[in-house]
């Protein structure tokens, strides 16, 4: 059965065992669980990655099985799911465990996969999508947010927070916690401020890195990846990034097919786009046509699924994707 994310508020959890969470809006799933189930069983939530489950399926299914007699209820939440696990939860599904709740989270899943068909056919089975924000859900977080922690902002810099976590939810978080801690001793915070305070993450690294490769600048791209390490979640974030600014050029360039005042379309895109970053995203139009946009796209969705499923090598992955894209934007032997 398919329903909306809002919707789940309106169900009687004891009535449900089985939910499918999935979609690119990571955040927002997790903010799902937090609000509505967390509240009910904090006491007992196991997490499991997917590979694990695949790794040790029949220690999995005993653990699910054979439920502690202390156990009433046991809240399971298994991560980065994908067809591979379908057999399994069908089983476990059919078996019909008695006090047992479990949350699939999915990335994405095609129309096509077995697991999301399953669960959209079965009326005793949820499976919720959950689709990326646009720029007034953003706000509206921010706002809700900022109610919550009795702060204003201006738009200027709500913008720029939005802008800064590329429409991440969990990054817009940490963005504006950071605020609120600065706001403790400080009765207001401009611009500049926000600026300063935002750039102190490692994101911002990773911002500039991105941006000078899609505008084919060399050496700042190689003194960027020479002098960053970047962790696994950074490495995912790498290819998000490279996607959110991907996306916008398309979107700009499509525009453009249309009207050709550059300057007039990015004064009216949403979510804006920050002064500051306006001539490099010129440089990029410049540098990269359609075809080329639309193929890195679809290339960097692949290369997503590639790093999840090898996360120990993901650097070298991310790096090889980076220096490729360079040598062939600039025939250079490196």
């Amino acid at each position: 059965m398919i329903i909306k994310f809002y919707d789940l508020k309106k169900f009687n959890l004891n009535s449900v065992n089985y939910y499918l969470f999935y979609g690119r809006n990571l955040g927002l799933i997790e903010d799902t669980i937090n609000n509505i189930f967390k509240s009910f069983f904090s006491k007992s939530i196991t997490r499991y990655e997917e590979s694990e489950i695949l790794t040790n399926t029949s220690e999995f299914k005993e653990s699910i099985i054979n439920k502690s007699f202390f156990e009433n209820e046991k809240f399971i939440i298994i991560n980065r799911v994908s067809d591979k696990l379908f057999e399994i939860i069908k089983e476990i599904i059919e078996r019909d465990c008695d006090g047992i709740k479990i949350i699939l989270k999915a990335s994405s899943l095609e129309k096509k996969s077995k697991l999301r068909s399953f669960f959209e056919k079965e009326k005793k089975l949820i499976t919720v999508p959950f689709y990326e924000d646009n720029n007034a859900s953003l706000i509206g977080l921010v706002q809700n947010i900022l109610k919550e922690k009795k702060i204003q902002l201006s738009n200027e810099i709500i913008n720029l927070v939005i802008t800064r976590a590329n429409g991440n939810r969990l990054e817009i978080k940490n963005e504006l916690e950071k605020i609120s801690q600065y706001m403790l001793t400080n009765k207001s915070i401009n611009l500049e401020q926000a600026l300063k305070l935002t750039n102190l993450a490692e994101n911002y690294s990773i911002e500039e890195m991105v941006d000078y490769c899609l505008s084919k600048n060399t050496k700042k791209t190689i003194n960027i990846l020479n002098e960053n390490n970047f962790n696994i979640e950074e490495n995912i974030l790498v290819l998000k990034t490279f996607l959110y600014k991907l996306k916008r050029l398309k979107k700009l360039k499509d525009s453009l097919n249309f009207k050709k005042d550059i300057d007039g379309i990015m004064s009216t895109y949403k979510p804006p786009i920050f002064w500051k970053d306006k001539e490099i995203i010129k440089q990029q139009l410049k540098m990269k046509s359609s075809t080329e946009i639309n193929l890195l796209i679809k290339e960097i969705n692949n290369l997503e699924l590639l790093v999840k499923k090898n996360l120990q090598i993901s650097n070298q992955i991310i790096q090889n994707f980076i220096l490729k894209s360079v040598k062939k934007s600039n025939n250079l032997i490196l």
